[in-house]
């Protein structure tokens, strides 16, 4: 069991450089405006959502090297692909190649949403796939949260250049990640479907049962589902309609909860507000720090709640809090009651949303096509994430205050989303945890 923790926290570093690369650009966006003089639309295109679309690209196209290739090797070359791009940002002398490296770190953020959840899955048993899964978005809060540290850190020490260190020292834990996960196995459940590897694939299942009986019998059942592959085995087969929906569904919601909405744009929001620059920027960190802790505790309580009933917990959270900052917006209330229904939705999506959803995307899907159930699921999510991007700034930015002025309208529609999650949740959402992969594909496609 030692080991399986071990290879689950090596993997799970990918999640690390994940929340790092994502918001390590926040340093760096006013001081290259300046440097290269971009205009509105170069700068919100090719320098702030290159790494979106790239993330995009790489959630879409992420299962076929998980799948083909194998999990671990995928992992590899997605700490690669954060340590070029983190010296190429650094050492970028246009806005051009700038965005190239930019747009290649994002893909490695889109390949590791599939291949590392996947992995962990795979590895793990069901009574602890839920802690050990979590831990991809415990390490990706916490990059968040370094990520503004070592923004902060690095702030003046060297004039104007600041910003190429706050890009370039992404490349330290990313040399250091694909080192450390050069040592992990491969997936046992991988070994056996890709490779036909039974001997390889027993030696990595009996550490994780601890027993060569359970071993012998999971192997079995693995082997058992690898017969049942039918020659024109693809994923969008009315059988696997059910496990499509969820993990449509599952990712969806988390985006319409407006979680990104809140993040990415918290100082601008809390300044509306009537904080001053300075203490929207220290509020911002407050609510990574809520985050950050919300998101243990709902890993924490993966296996012991289940995935189900953190959903539930969570809307009730989201509702409740959504309401409540479009009321504080709505009728101008304090800053300080409006900052505490924020961290309040904060909670309630680290401990729900946050907490489940890479998680229970792994779960779903069959050992046969779960790479590419795995990139369908995180590519909703990454959709979602852009759109949701791209239309905040004409709430936030809107220069007339007819649609700024109207910000309260958005958290009820946000509320309103989430008030149908929770029925999808109640009524629709399977309970995985204490389950095996195999026992959930008997439950949740129809023809297995």
């Amino acid at each position: 069991m030692k080991e399986i923790t071990k290879w689950s926290i090596t993997v799970a570093l990918a999640g690390f450089l994940f929340g790092f690369d994502t918001v390590v650009i926040s340093g760096a966006n006013s001081p290259i405006k300046e440097l290269w003089n971009l205009s509105p639309f170069m700068h919100g295109t090719f320098i702030m959502s290159m790494a979106l679309w790239g993330t995009v690209a790489g959630s879409l196209l992420g299962g076929f090297p998980t799948k083909k290739l194998g999990r671990k090797k995928t992992l590899f070359w997605i700490g690669i692909l954060f340590f070029v791009s983190a010296l190429g940002c650094a050492l970028a002398q246009d806005p051009y190649s700038f965005s190239a490296f930019r747009f290649i770190g994002g893909i490695g953020v889109g390949v590791s949403s599939v291949a590392a959840p996947i992995y962990i899955s795979e590895i793990s048993s069901e009574s602890n796939r839920g802690k050990l899964g979590g831990l991809y978005q415990f390490w990706l809060v916490f990059g968040i949260l370094i990520a503004f540290v070592s923004n902060w850190l690095l702030k003046g020490v060297d004039g104007t250049n600041d910003w190429r260190w706050m890009l370039g020292v992404e490349a330290i834990p990313a040399l250091i990640y694909t080192l450390m996960v050069m040592k992990v196995p491969n997936s046992p459940r991988w070994l056996v479907l890709q490779k036909k590897d039974d001997a390889g694939a027993m030696l990595i299942l009996q550490k994780i049962y601890e027993g060569a009986g359970a071993a012998q019998s999971r192997l079995e059942e693995i082997k058992l589902d690898l017969q049942q592959t039918t020659t024109s085995e693809n994923l969008f087969q009315k059988k696997y309609s059910k496990v499509l929906w969820l993990g449509f569904l599952i990712a969806f919601f988390n985006q319409l909860s407006g979680i990104n909405f809140v993040l990415y744009y918290a100082p601008q929001i809390l300044e509306q507000a009537g904080l001053g620059g300075s203490e929207s920027l220290f509020n911002s960190i407050a609510i990574g720090i809520v985050n950050l802790i919300f998101t243990f505790i709902g890993v924490r309580l993966l296996d012991k709640l289940g995935r189900k009933q953190l959903i539930i917990i969570g809307s009730v959270g989201y509702i409740v809090s959504l309401i409540m900052v479009g009321i504080c917006f709505q009728m101008q209330l304090s800053p300080a009651l409006l900052l505490t229904f924020i961290c309040t939705f904060v909670a309630s999506h680290a401990i729900g949303q946050g907490a489940v959803i890479w998680v229970f995307i792994s779960e779903i899907f069959p050992n046969r096509v779960r790479a590419y159930g795995q990139s369908w699921g995180t590519s909703t999510h990454w959709v979602f994430a852009a759109i949701i991007t791209l239309v905040t700034p004409f709430f936030i930015d809107d220069k007339e205050g007819i649609m700024r002025d109207h910000l309260w309208n958005i958290y009820y529609f946000f509320a309103g989303m989430m008030v149908l999650q929770l029925l999808w949740a109640i009524i629709a959402m399977p309970e995985t945890k204490g389950r095996t992969l195999e026992e959930l594909e008997k439950e949740l496609v129809t023809d297995a």
